[in-house]
């Protein structure tokens, strides 16, 4: 069982990590979500209605595995948590979720964009590449069935006309794929205003998954490894 100082020192951090998305604008409003396993029965989540910027620990949300309230803080989950759960139920290795809408990477979710291109050392080991889950309406369980496919060998996706979903062993893991996919998107925009980025060959590709498989040893997902 995780212990009262451990909860809320994750309390305080999906506090932070939130502090840090909208620093980064990487959500307008109460836009964006996150949640963290505490046990096998409890997830502690952001909340719904307020902004990712102005949380405090005492307004994050415990609840169950069915996205039920198990304590009562004054505050309730997004319904967009069942998207969390989904994932948590497909990845048994992810220990948690962010949810959120940064700028870049938004962008090419509505535009159809993949991030596909191998162009930099560290996207190319951290992500391999970014792809587009169909759309789904928003609080339903389409959004959610949407990202099925892709869960199994990727650690972050697009969701199309809306924004992004990373996740990972632990929150900061979670959040640094968000950060990383968004810094990708915008490395891949701006290179294509001066005729497109130089991409690596397929030999400079297998040396960098070779590294990861062996000397960063990165947990989770890699489309490049898992889909083998």
């Amino acid at each position: 069982m995780t212990s009262s100082s451990t909860e809320q020192a994750l309390r305080e951090e999906i506090c932070a990590i939130g502090q840090r998305l909208y620093q980064r604008e990487m959500g307008a409003a109460n836009d964006g979500n996150i949640s963290v396993k505490l046990d096998d029965e409890r997830l502690l989540c952001s909340p719904t209605g307020v902004s990712k910027g102005f949380m405090t620990p005492e307004m994050i949300c415990v609840i169950d595995y069915d996205g039920e309230l198990i304590e009562d803080t004054g505050t309730k989950p997004s319904s967009e948590i069942r998207m969390h759960l989904h994932v948590y139920q497909h990845r048994p290795d992810v220990n948690a979720v962010v949810h959120a809408h940064p700028l870049y990477a938004t962008v090419h979710a509505i535009c159809g964009k993949p991030l596909t291109q191998q162009v930099m050392p560290e996207s190319t080991i951290l992500l391999g590449e970014v792809p587009i889950a169909p759309y789904g309406t928003p609080s339903t369980m389409d959004l959610p069935n949407s990202t099925t496919e892709f869960l199994a060998t990727h650690d972050a996706i697009l969701l199309e006309n809306h924004g992004a979903l990373s996740y990972g062993s632990d929150l900061n893991n979670a959040h640094f794929k968000m950060e990383a996919l968004d810094y990708y998107a915008k490395v891949l925009f701006l290179a294509s205003q001066y005729g497109g980025a130089h991409e690596f060959s397929q030999e400079e590709i297998d040396k960098l998954i070779e590294l990861r498989k062996t000397r960063f040893k990165l947990p989770g997902r890699h489309p490049m490894v898992d889909s083998k």
